[in-house]
């Protein structure tokens, strides 16, 4: 099972996809994708310390795709962040593993999807 966290995180980074190479504003990311702001800045804030993302204070300042984030499963970023999974009770296999098995298949898309 997806946590709320690890469903919020992948919409981050599939925003800053949508987003490559420019600084978006910590209030744009929660605005255009209805996470709220306070819990944003806490998933940011471990995606930055696992390495998915830069920021940068001050104008013209926010957040970056960092191009590590563009190689990687759904699964290493759902593992990476502390809370930001749990062990899949569906399949009874860590998460990376189920999201390898379902990586071809569009049922992920379902996960992230805003709700």
């Amino acid at each position: 099972m997806v946590t709320q966290t690890g469903k919020y995180a992948l919409r981050i980074l599939g925003y800053l996809v949508d987003h490559s190479g420019q600084w978006v504003q910590g209030r744009a990311i929660a605005t255009d994708t209805g996470i709220p702001a306070n819990y944003l800045s806490k998933i940011l804030n471990q995606l930055r310390k696992h390495g998915f993302v830069e920021s940068q204070k001050g104008w013209g300042g926010g957040f970056l795709l960092v191009e590590k984030a563009t190689r990687v499963t759904i699964g290493e970023v759902l593992e990476a962040g502390v809370q930001l999974a749990r062990p899949c009770q569906r399949h009874h296999l860590s998460v990376r593993v189920c999201q390898r098995m379902a990586r071809s298949s569009a049922r992920w898309k379902e996960m992230i999807r805003p709700s």
